[in-house]
């Protein structure tokens, strides 16, 4: 393929959808990843289809380590290499930690840092057989400082970062970079559970002035994935407005 190829997590809508046709747009193959939102994933695939883009969209649970698998088998059968693995699929939980169910933190944890991990390890053999290739991931800002009442989501975040910054070591020697973006507050369905008075007041604590949009993530993504950023990695890029 004479395109490069990037997997997206998460693509059917938010900032992977963002994603998706900022990559698409940039002249890359885009394998769509999407678990329940299908479909969301097939208007966004036909979209950007019908516009000359290559689309692939692809369903799989990235909790679950054998569907990773066969995803990634599927995106190589049809692309024939990959260079790019953009880990976004996530989900939250607000509430006080003492409320949080085993089972809430094992679905969390499941997508937020589970599958993250199986992502790029189900990409890692074959990047390292050609000895090129760009992993990104998408943390929070929360990963780095923490928040109350999201406690577990902070602590799953963390994690992403920890993981992204160990594989820029284990991975640079085979020309692998491994960089993290940490967004702020961004007007996303994520989000929609927040009160007005909530996200009025955390534009206010935003030094721009604003909450930030999937395309301004979008934006930093296609940067890290670009060859300007090719002797950046290990790095946490915060797309957050100047939140302090």
């Amino acid at each position: 393929m004479g395109s490069k190829t990037v997997l997206i997590t998460g693509g059917s809508r938010g900032i992977g959808a963002a994603a998706v046709r900022a990559f698409a747009q940039a002249g890359y193959a885009v394998a769509l990843n999407y678990c329940r939102s299908r479909d969301a994933a097939l208007r966004l695939a036909e979209e950007l289809t019908a516009q000359g883009h290559i689309v692939l969209p692809v369903q799989a649970d990235v909790s679950d380590p054998d569907q990773v698998r066969h995803m990634v088998d599927n995106v190589l059968d049809n692309f024939c290499q990959l260079d790019i693995l953009i880990c976004n699929a996530g989900t939250a939980w607000r509430g006080l930690l003492c409320d949080l169910t085993d089972q809430d933190w094992h679905r969390l944890r499941g997508t937020d840092l589970d599958g993250v991990l199986y992502c790029c390890r189900a990409v890692y053999r074959h990047m390292v057989s050609r000895k090129q290739g760009r992993i990104l991931t998408v943390s929070s800002m929360w990963g780095r400082s923490g928040a109350s009442c999201e406690a577990a989501y902070s602590a799953a975040k963390a994690g992403v970062i920890g993981l992204t910054q160990a594989l820029a070591r284990e991975l640079g020697p085979s020309g692998i970079t491994v960089n993290c973006v940490a967004p702020g507050v961004i007007d996303t369905e994520m989000n929609a559970g927040l009160t007005p008075e909530d996200l009025q007041a955390l534009s206010e604590e935003t030094p721009l002035g604003r909450l930030g949009t999937p395309e301004d993530v979008a934006r930093a993504l296609l940067f890290l994935a670009s060859p300007e950023a090719g002797f950046l990695t290990g790095q946490v890029l915060g797309v957050d407005g100047g939140y302090l």
